[in-house]
């Protein structure tokens, strides 16, 4: 099984990267917790004041922290841990259904050959990442 999720997760890749499509994972918790320190150091030096002052210098720069960073998705798709590759793969495997594949190049032509099979499985992709990652999703330079 592991082979098959790795040309999968192969073949997602390239399939990415050929349409360059580019996503941004948002990351709401460093934010929070640079809010949330900015808050309590400003509570210390300035009491309650500090408190409102802290949590809103915090806030900005959490948001600056945080802002949306596109990264190419073939990256994203292979820093995934191994649950979430598993269930993208899954996803995929639902549209190649019976397919039977000798290698990874194998399965990346017969998926690039046929433009129905290539539009369903990146439309699988893309809504996996914009689901489970909660990700914007870029098309393009």
């Amino acid at each position: 099984m592991p082979a098959q999720v790795d040309d999968v997760m192969r073949l997602c890749c390239e399939l990415s990267a050929n349409q360059q499509i580019k996503a941004a994972v948002k990351n709401s918790g460093k934010g929070a917790m640079m809010a949330g320190a900015m808050a309590f150091a400003g509570g210390l030096v300035g009491g309650p004041p500090g408190i409102a002052v802290g949590g809103a210098v915090g806030g900005l720069l959490g948001c600056w922290m945080t802002s949306e960073q596109f990264k190419p998705l073939p990256q994203i798709i292979m820093e995934l841990p191994a649950q979430q590759q598993q269930k993208l793969c899954n996803d995929v495997m639902t549209i190649l259904g019976n397919f039977n594949w000798t290698d990874v190049a194998q399965l990346i032509a017969l998926v690039m050959g046929n433009a129905t099979l290539k539009q369903q499985v990146a439309a699988a992709i893309v809504n996996y990442v914009t689901r489970e990652l909660r990700a914007e999703v870029q098309y393009g330079d």
